[in-house]
């Protein structure tokens, strides 16, 4: 888990703007959404290893169990590449990956593939759900279900975890705020491959996109909404 943490006058200029709007949070409209903690991803010598992300699992999973016993979703969304020739084919792997590269990125992230296969410390329960997605953010056109499913669910607010924090957390974050969901980063449950990546996708979503708070301060919310019901 990073130890670099957003300035605490940072967040404050951030909540000032918001004035008095703040983030009203019903964990029964809620998704945790948990995003691309596979092995891939979060395995030592994985071939996209992020060494930070075995430091959220913890926490990822403190905010699961909070958010299920409050009544709200815990969706884990895992990346899918496009294979070779598909319709759904991406620039990213032929323009931004060398070749090698590009064809290590697909094997990866192929389904059947134990890298493709969620992180195994992570608590996933059979009440929740899972979406596939074969671009940075699940709420980018076509790229999975993830809009659809969570609307049917009722869900309004979206907690956005995982890794990285600069990439696909940051991509999921500005385009669930675009869809009008609310969004809320915890950042000591988010992970990048450096402190500077961390931070810098952090600052950018709380400038205009979602509330950045800690796991702590996260879990005292929903368990302090759940207990005051129905009056609150």
């Amino acid at each position: 888990m990073h130890k670099a943490r957003l300035p605490a006058e940072f967040l404050a200029a951030a909540k000032a703007r918001r004035g008095d709007a703040g983030y009203r949070l019903d964990p029964s409209k809620t998704a945790l959404i948990v995003v691309d903690m596979q092995n891939a991803f979060v395995a030592p010598g994985a071939p996209l290893e992020v060494p930070a992300a075995r430091g959220i699992v913890d926490n990822i999973n403190r905010l699961a169990q909070a958010l299920r016993q409050a009544g709200g979703k815990v969706v884990w969304v895992m990346s899918t590449m496009p294979q070779k020739d598909s319709a759904r084919d991406w620039i990213y792997l032929s323009d931004f990956l060398a070749s090698a590269n590009r064809e290590t990125v697909r094997a990866a992230l192929r389904p059947g593939s134990v890298h493709h296969e969620l992180w195994p410390q992570l608590d996933r329960q059979p009440g929740d759900l899972a979406s596939y997605k074969d671009r940075f953010s699940p709420f980018s056109p076509g790229a999975s279900d993830l809009d659809a499913r969570l609307k049917d669910e009722g869900i309004r607010e979206v907690i956005v975890t995982g890794t990285l924090t600069n990439v696909c957390c940051e991509c999921t974050a500005r385009d669930a705020m675009m869809l009008n969901y609310r969004v809320i980063v915890p950042e000591d449950a988010n992970a990048a491959g450096s402190d500077e990546d961390h931070l810098h996708g952090l600052a950018t979503v709380a400038r205009l996109f979602a509330e950045v708070v800690t796991c702590d301060e996260l879990i005292d919310r929903i368990v302090t909404r759940e207990s005051c019901r129905p009056s609150c």
